[in-house]
């Protein structure tokens, strides 16, 4: 049986196949996560998108293959997919700290922004107008998107196998619209049509190649009736257990605020969560600032912390635990034909995102130029998509005055 040993981040290290090159300054990470906390517009797929063309493209600080294998794996633990990119990047370049640097850089615009609408929202009981800024950047995300798409596309789709799973993934994400279910079916896929061209099927296939998810016993403990008042550590440990077990986009963050904060316990009205999730979907960084907003709703600035600090602490953890099962994943036969499935499966759920999203983005003629445009820019110029993004929220703005 094989042995992570007493120090995980170490042998994941050591594992590394280019670890001996050398990694960036802990400032540079820092500044890296803290710009595209300020500037990654547009949920997941979008910054996932940005990461990708900065650390793959312009640093070279990650391989596309290896890229994909942490995405593969964020896509995999319940939690933000993109903050989980962060620490895992964060960690490949700067071990232990990093983890807690890519993620907490990552992380910090989006509460701080979060933050101040939640302050003026407490103040002025209405959020402020920002649909002229969303109008003028939602078109350049969608850009954005695209050129991670095809600049991915070679490193995940390196066979002919690979082409009809991740075909067979965007039909059924298409249709179904599941996420979790689509990775683990296109990651056995690959492992059954592994072992049948090599003539070995194996029926131990599904416990070595499935992945690990928090177990649900582990937050059993957590609160789960209605409570008549809000008590920080209940905030806290409510936060903490939506953290460890939402998989999905933010509208699935959406249905899990609801039962627990609106059904049960009565802390918020619906109307005051539709704001929260909406604050969250419109400021850069995570979606789960959301999070942010409603602690400080509820509890003032404290709970803000606390409630910001319980839904994200999973997806550190989960990272910290995961992350030394990578390389060793990949070195298993059956276990990296899994990666490859849910690498090209993760490439498929970012096709359809950018469908759906473009549908919603683009609306009208001044939108399909600036979606065009930015692709044209990034795909043949190579221009940094921050530029573009600051362009487009500019362009917005005026367009959108009367």
């Amino acid at each position: 049986m094989h042995r992570l040993g007493k120090e995980p981040f170490a042998s994941l290290e050591s594992a590394l196949p280019d670890s001996n090159v050398s990694r960036p300054p802990l400032s540079h990470v820092a500044l890296l996560f803290l710009r595209l906390g300020f500037t990654a517009f547009g949920g997941p797929a979008a910054h996932i998108a940005m990461m990708e063309d900065e650390v793959v493209r312009r640093r070279q600080w990650l391989t596309r293959e290896r890229f994909l294998d942490l995405l593969g794996a964020a896509n995999l633990i319940p939690g933000p997919s993109s903050t989980e990119m962060a620490i895992y990047i964060g960690y490949t370049q700067a071990g232990w700290r990093g983890i807690v640097l890519g993620g907490a850089c990552f992380i910090l615009p989006a509460a701080l922004i979060t933050l101040m609408l939640a302050w003026a929202y407490v103040r002025f009981g209405r959020l402020p107008q920002i649909s002229g800024i969303l109008y003028g950047v939602k078109p350049v995300v969608i850009a954005i998107i695209v050129q991670a798409i095809w600049n991915l596309r070679r490193a995940a789709i390196k066979n002919r196998t690979q082409l009809v799973v991740g075909l067979l993934a965007l039909i059924v994400a298409a249709v179904t619209g599941r996420t979790l279910s689509v990775l683990i079916g296109a990651g056995v896929l690959m492992c059954l049509v592994f072992a049948i061209q090599t003539g070995r099927p194996r029926t131990t296939l599904l416990p070595a190649v499935l992945p690990l998810p928090i177990p649900r016993g582990l937050v059993a403990f957590l609160p789960a009736a209605a409570v008549v008042s809000v008590s920080l550590l209940s905030l806290f440990l409510v936060f903490f257990k939506v953290g460890a077990v939402v998989f999905g986009s933010g509208y699935v963050l959406l249905a899990f605020l609801k039962a627990y904060l609106v059904d049960q316990r009565h802390w918020l009205t619906n109307a005051q969560l539709l704001d929260a999730v909406a604050v969250g979907q419109v400021t850069p960084g995570p979606v789960f600032t959301t999070a942010t907003f409603i602690g400080y709703l509820l509890a003032g600035l404290p709970g803000a912390g606390l409630a910001t600090l319980g839904i994200f602490l999973p997806g550190f953890l989960l990272v910290a635990v995961s992350g030394p099962l990578i390389p060793w994943l990949r070195r298993s036969a059956y276990a990296a034909r899994f990666l490859d499935g849910v690498n090209v499966a993760a490439l498929a759920l970012m096709t359809v995102v950018t469908w759906q999203l473009g549908r919603a983005s683009i609306r009208d003629c001044p939108t399909l130029g600036f979606a065009v445009l930015s692709a044209i820019l990034l795909l043949r110029f190579r221009l940094n998509s921050a530029w573009l993004i600051g362009v487009g929220a500019t362009a917005g703005l005026l367009l959108s005055k009367p």
